[in-house]
């Protein structure tokens, strides 16, 4: 549970825990529902809006206790969808970026786990500085309360896709999906969180063993081992193999269906040889193709597939068999994509500073 040192992070325990916390210190334990209803149903931005808790132990709250609540910094939505893209600031100065997106089916928002990242993938604008450090469980949550508070709209659908490799934060991580989708809470189904992970193997097998019904999202983006080192580091830890085993033992643990996310780079994966491969790797597992133009990143000389190589690589794997969509662009006036926009606040903030 996270602390800062001295205070207790209040919005990062689970009820029982928070009664235990209440009671040696002294405080009726009974409360524990109220304050927990405030922080996780009501999503109460402070102390202050816990109307039915005695002043006294209001003020006890903001003296004694860390309560996370994430402060906005920049809102853009786009013109062309109304994706609308968050740069929330943390207590310690640090930005992390939300996203909200609007679907027929409801709300979506993407979170960030992670300040940076330290996984590397070449694609990605997360990585370009490194991991500075780990989310709480409570800033993972209050991600979803502020854009959710914000917009007055309910979220039913959380994916964790953002900045940040969410098994590299695994307790965090486990914690935040407990309690976004228990008693007491939002209550989102688990069926509605899909967690997005480059491939670390001893942790999907673990995360398999919890037994969720969250979807696990695997970011594949190459049929084999040589091109994959190309992208992304982590494959010369991980193995092909050894992560595509991990999927099969999560689909076998829980009965959830993988999903592959494949980001197409023109001339590194694009090719119909790339798509032969792929249909051969995937063939026997229970999974979904999900294939993503590749976002172009200044500092990087990646550049996306034009539509017609787009097509014809969906084209082939669904003649053979393969489950497979194209995923929708989103906020692509707003620097949509992981990374870009803290990236390019934070390249302000040096200019200025």
């Amino acid at each position: 549970m996270a602390t800062d040192g001295t205070r207790a992070d209040i919005k990062s325990m689970m009820l029982e825990e928070l009664k235990s916390f209440l009671d040696e210190h002294g405080e009726k334990s009974f409360r524990a529902a109220q304050i927990y209803q405030w922080m996780h149903e009501k999503t109460a931005a402070s102390p202050d809006e816990m109307t039915n808790l005695p002043k006294s132990l209001r003020e006890w709250i903001k003296r004694e206790c860390r309560y996370v609540s994430l402060k906005p910094v920049q809102e853009y939505i786009s013109r062309i969808d109304g994706t609308r893209k968050y740069l929330f600031e943390l207590e310690d100065g640090n930005v992390i970026e939300s996203v909200l997106m609007k679907y027929k089916h409801g709300n979506s928002v993407c979170i960030s786990s992670q300040v940076g990242c330290r996984m590397g993938c070449r694609f990605c604008a997360s990585t370009l500085d490194g991991l500075e450090r780990n989310l709480t469980a409570s800033e993972m949550l209050d991600q979803v309360y502020r854009i959710q508070s914000m917009t007055g709209e309910r979220v039913s659908n959380v994916v964790v896709m953002g900045s940040g490799e969410p098994l590299d934060n695994y307790d965090n991580l486990l914690r935040f999906i407990h309690i976004l989708t228990g008693e007491g809470g939002l209550h989102i189904s688990q069926r509605n969180i899909t967690v997005s992970t480059c491939g670390l193997v001893p942790q999907m097998r673990r995360l398999a063993n919890e037994k969720l019904s969250i979807t696990l999202a695997l970011s594949l983006h190459a049929p084999s081992d040589e091109v994959r080192r190309t992208l992304m580091p982590v494959a010369k830890t991980y193995a092909l193999p050894d992560v595509l085993d991990a999927c099969r033992y999560y689909f076998e643990q829980t009965g959830r269906r993988v999903t592959f996310e494949y980001s197409l780079v023109s001339g590194v994966n694009d090719n119909l040889e790339e798509a032969r491969a792929l249909t051969g790797l995937l063939k026997d597992l229970h999974g979904h193709v999900n294939l993503i133009p590749v976002n172009p990143i200044r500092e990087r000389n990646f550049t996306r597939s034009d539509r017609k190589e787009i097509e014809a690589f969906r084209h082939y794997l669904e003649k053979n068999g393969i489950n497979v969509t194209i995923r929708r662009e989103m906020g692509q006036d707003i620097d949509g994509a992981c990374g870009q926009l803290r990236r390019s606040y934070i390249d302000k903030k040096k200019e200025i500073d």
